[in-house]
């Protein structure tokens, strides 16, 4: 299978500019041969905390249509990231659009401590079956917790995609518990992580695959958007930036 993952600079706040930038990458992906493509948390809004209560909406918002149309199409499974409303408040979530399928919501369950003023946690591990394989989906924080990758692991799931918006700091932990998480439950770990000004700090990029013996694949920078698509079998990877 091959999965690819994004890095893109998304436009603050503005969701039809974003939905246009995801469709041309998940376009590139498909070109490129990949089953799925997953974006950085909250990629069609931007990581901004303070926008995301005029932001929000729900999995059915029918302006995400296209993405439904391009998965049927051209066989694609999507990840994309945006603040959805619950009875209670928002969370930070992934929405998943398969091929002919009901498209469904992850929430991320567990919260950095700055999140608290403005969102609540899932509630739920999913597991995403592409081709046979299962995928655990994880947004930002919750990657660096080893009890989530345990929890997918127990569920079966066999790759570990981080939908992240990382700064500096963030980023070097992340390289620090990514490989050996990737060892401890021999699983190949994927991080989308988009670039530029995000709330109070900078995202800085370094999308990176790891295989399952630990090994970095593949990475892109910090500067520019691009694509890694990771073949899970041959553990291969095509780098293109944009």
């Amino acid at each position: 299978m091959n999965i690819a993952v994004a890095q893109i600079k998304p436009a603050k706040g503005d969701i039809s500019a974003n939905i246009e930038k995801h469709l041309k990458f998940v376009e590139l992906a498909s070109s490129l041969n990949a089953n799925s493509i997953f974006f950085p948390e909250l990629s069609l809004t931007g990581y901004e905390p303070d926008l995301a209560k005029d932001l929000a909406t729900d999995k059915d918002d029918n302006r995400f249509d296209t993405f439904q149309e391009i998965s049927n199409l051209k066989k694609i499974t999507i990840g994309v990231g945006i603040p959805t409303k619950t009875k209670s408040g928002l969370q930070i979530s992934m929405i998943v659009f398969q091929p002919n399928q009901q498209r469904i919501s992850y929430s991320k369950q567990r919260l950095h401590e700055d999140e608290f003023p403005y969102f609540e946690n899932g509630t739920e591990q999913i597991i995403i079956k592409i081709e046979n394989q299962k995928i655990i989906p994880a947004i930002c924080y919750e990657s660096l917790q080893i009890e989530h990758a345990e929890k997918g692991s127990n569920l079966g799931g066999e790759i570990y995609v981080a939908s992240v918006a990382k700064s500096k700091n963030g980023v070097e932990k992340a390289f620090i518990h990514y490989p050996e998480m990737a060892k401890k439950y021999s699983m190949p770990v994927l991080m989308s992580n988009c670039i530029g000004e995000c709330d109070n700090f900078v995202s800085i990029g370094f999308s990176s695959v790891w295989t399952k013996e630990g090994k970095l694949a593949e990475q892109l920078d910090n500067k520019n958007e691009g694509i890694l698509v990771f073949n899970t079998t041959t553990e291969e990877v095509i780098k293109q930036i944009i």
